[in-house]
């Protein structure tokens, strides 16, 4: 689900109009032509990380990018509910139902719940946002443009991962771990990040059990 789905979402949910400050509808993000899990990776720019600088806070996230009340983090959850979520005032949302592929565990409470940067705020620090200006870095924290670049997975799972690429993490459950390689390839795509030796020797040996597994992304405006 892109932004402006998501934000027609939420608005619905709400039974409220559009306010009449909401932006404009972008142009399509252009769409690169599927590729092969290995061919991506391939695609994938070379570079030594390097985490100099990195604070947290040089991303703002969780911010309401569409001006619609609901914030980035209601928006994932908002989406992602198996069935239509709770939401009360100030678009807080109390419940719904939430399936977290990385470990299986499906929740109801909000609460159980973490929406991950699939590549996490620090790794794209180290792969290239380091150069961005704030406002970039920002649209990268609260990219609801994709649909991978931010899920909602269990709290521990999320913070099991923390900020580690595939070279020191991967799923729990081995059977999801072709998806989550190609969602993080996909995104360091899309906002043109760049991988080290590690990570990319990591990334072809996950591949290398993925058959006809694919890479679908559209470049970040």
């Amino acid at each position: 689900m892109n932004l402006i789905t998501r934000g027609l979402a939420a608005a619905a949910l709400l039974a409220l109009p559009l306010a009449t400050t909401t932006p404009a509808a972008a142009a399509p993000e252009p769409a690169a032509a599927p590729m092969s899990l290995t061919a991506s990776i391939n695609a994938l720019p070379t570079a030594d990380e390097d985490r100099t600088g990195y604070q947290r806070t040089s991303f703002k996230h969780w911010t309401d990018e569409d001006r619609d009340g609901c914030n980035t983090r209601a928006e994932v959850l908002i989406a992602e509910s198996r069935i239509e979520p709770t939401i009360g005032p100030g678009c807080r949302v109390t419940g719904g139902e939430w399936f977290s592929y990385y470990d299986g565990e499906t929740w109801t409470a909000p609460g159980d719940v973490d929406i991950d940067h699939v590549v996490p705020l620090a790794e794209a620090w180290d792969s290239g946002a380091s150069a961005w200006s704030a406002q970039r870095r920002q649209a990268y924290a609260n990219d609801l443009g994709s649909d991978v670049s931010l899920i909602a997975v269990t709290d521990n799972a999320n913070q099991s991962k923390s900020d580690q690429d595939p070279a020191e993490w991967l799923p729990p459950l081995a059977g999801v771990r072709c998806t989550y390689v190609a969602e993080w390839v996909g995104t360091k795509l899309r906002w043109s990040l760049a991988a080290d030796q590690a990570e990319r020797a990591a990334l072809a040996r996950v591949a290398e059990g993925c058959g006809q597994q694919q890479v679908d992304y559209a470049l970040a405006p």
